[in-house]
């Protein structure tokens, strides 16, 4: 009988881990041009000591250069290739709230800096990625990536 029960709390625990997991921002993402519709890249978001980053793993625009680097960036990522590029740093999750904040974002074509947050969507199938320039804000929904 206790075996029994240690493996159902086991897999208690190991399904409750798969579910904040699903409704996080950490994983894989094809990210989606807010304009055109298009897939542009793939971004890793990792998770180290309870704060989020994230770099372009592959840049999936057909006449993309993969060497093309950040030359409007302003701060240590001026110049560097945007591939491999950590584009998404310092974020949070926000205490009682569904989100991940306190961070910022960049986005590498337009060289701007957006504080940043992050919803998991769908039972994190998408994430909503909301930059915040001022009073305005600009949203994409990137999608979990394969």
């Amino acid at each position: 009988m206790n075996t029994l029960i240690r493996a159902a709390l086991c897999a208690a625990a190991w399904m409750a881990a798969g579910l904040a997991q699903a409704n996080s921002p950490v994983g894989k993402w094809r990210t989606i041009d807010d304009k055109t519709g298009e897939a542009k890249s793939v971004v890793v978001i990792e998770e180290n000591a309870g704060v989020l980053r994230g770099k372009v793993s592959q840049i999936l625009r057909k006449d993309a250069d993969p060497a093309a680097k950040c030359g409007l960036c302003k701060d240590d990522r001026k110049d560097q290739t945007i591939l491999g590029m950590e584009i998404i740093r310092g974020v949070k999750k926000s205490a009682g709230n569904d989100y991940w904040d306190a961070g910022e974002i960049l986005d590498p074509e337009e060289g701007k800096l957006y504080r940043v947050r992050l919803t998991p969507l769908e039972g994190g199938a998408k994430l909503q990625v909301r930059g915040f320039l001022g009073p305005f804000w600009r949203n994409q929904v990137w999608v979990k990536a394969p």
